[in-house]
């Protein structure tokens, strides 16, 4: 999905707001991390387990480069 095309920047809005409808404490919980503290150095952790009970997990620091990822993620779920 290439987000310079305009129809796909309004695609994916579209689908981000469905999800936070079917999810809606995932961008109150992320705008809790960023609101509290996410900073260069924080390590994230992700657990996913499987429909078929298979756990995956992976952990990752925050680097200089990674916030402004974070801000725009942020701006994203605050502003529907």
């Amino acid at each position: 999905m290439g987000l310079q095309n305009p129809t796909s920047i309004f695609q994916m809005m579209n689908l981000w707001n469905k999800f936070k409808q079917n999810h809606p404490k995932f961008p109150k919980f992320m705008s809790a991390v960023y609101q509290n503290g996410i900073k260069e150095g924080s390590i994230v952790e992700i657990n996913v387990t499987t429909a078929d009970g298979q756990s995956l997990n992976s952990n990752l620091k925050i680097s200089a480069e990674d916030m402004e990822l974070i801000r725009q993620l942020k701006e994203l779920m605050m502003n529907p």
